[in-house]
């Protein structure tokens, strides 16, 4: 396996510790919570930025999905 990941490493010029590296972040990030919880904040700010919506909506925008279930 050492020599495989070796062999992937080099053809993407990369050295082995990069190529784990950049494996274990993945894999981290894929099953750590708080990263995916952070990331969809992130994104719902940036879709409300996006949308033009100011701070004053956000009270409207969740009382009327509120309303809608």
């Amino acid at each position: 396996l050492k020599a495989k990941v070796s062999n992937l490493a080099r053809g993407e010029g990369k050295s082995t510790s990069e190529l784990i590296r950049e494996l274990l972040e993945g894999y981290v990030k894929e099953r750590d919570i708080a990263s995916y919880i952070d990331e969809l904040w992130n994104r719902t700010g940036e879709k409300i930025k996006s949308g033009g919506f100011v701070q004053r909506d956000i009270k409207r925008i969740i009382h009327d999905v509120r309303a809608s279930r």
